[in-house]
């Protein structure tokens, strides 16, 4: 791997959420842990969840706004399931054309099921691949999830190619105060009950829990959009869609 300058302070996508964690360390067991043992049951979660709308979201805005062109070299950060490499695949031309990174095995083996495309196990800020090999670069609803975003948007910037892009989907609370309530109830309370009834898992209800947390302690637009400047990106986006979901656009310079 090359090495990375150390990132600035202050980029950290939110607190340290006790009692889950208290250093990054813990952060990385805990979120490796419950991601595992939530695997069975999240396909099920992601789909429900947001009423069946999710994949025509995730494909509308790859095919509308993220700059994915047929036949271009694709990288999914965070891949999960594979929900957002699925549609990737659609609008690249085919799974061939698609690479999964993900630091949960059970998660990656799941998606391994659902997706005939290479799949690796790693980290946002440790990517174990070569530099300069990708046209084009996502990551779906997992942002909060990462430890730096300096330093993860740095490994982004060193494994695309000069003019590869970068596409970032992600859930944010929405500015106005009828829609952050219903927002609020909807992924604090009512979320977590229906994980508990469709799935009858206590790590996925813990995980629904722990996703509203880190929505409501995730850091600004404006600290994103920064941390991408800092990492080297150009053209640098941010675009809010329907009022609840969040979508950043940036560029690898020539």
């Amino acid at each position: 791997m090359i090495s990375v300058k150390p990132p600035p302070e202050g980029f950290e996508p939110h607190p340290m959420l006790a009692p889950h964690y208290a250093s990054k360390p813990e952060k990385e067991r805990f979120l490796r842990g419950i991601f595992d043992r939530s695997a069975p049951y999240y396909e099920r979660i992601v789909s429900w969840g947001f009423f069946g709308l999710g994949q025509r979201y995730r494909l509308k805005a790859l095919k509308l706004r993220s700059g994915l062109k047929a036949g271009m070299k694709c990288l999914d950060m965070a891949t999960g399931t594979g929900p957002t490499a699925r549609a990737v695949a659609q609008v690249a031309g085919g799974p061939q054309y698609v690479t999964c990174i993900e630091p949960s095995f059970g998660m990656l083996s799941e998606s391994r099921n659902l997706l005939e495309a290479a799949h690796i196990q790693g980290t946002a800020d440790d990517i174990p691949l070569r530099s300069e090999i990708f046209d084009f670069m996502t990551m779906g609803f997992a942002l909060r999830h990462v430890n730096n975003l300096a330093n993860t948007f740095q490994e982004f910037h060193r494994v695309l190619k000069p003019d590869g892009k970068l596409f970032i989907m992600d859930a944010v609370k929405p500015p106005a105060r009828m829609g952050l309530w219903l927002y609020k109830i909807y992924f604090r309370d009512v979320l977590p009950k229906l994980t508990r009834l469709l799935t009858g898992s206590h790590e996925a209800v813990h995980l629904m829990e722990y996703y509203w947390e880190t929505m409501d302690q995730m850091v600004p637009a404006k600290t994103v959009l920064e941390a991408l400047r800092v990492a080297g990106f150009v053209d640098v986006k941010y675009q809010l869609i329907m009022g609840c979901f969040c979508e950043y656009s940036a560029t690898k310079p020539l």
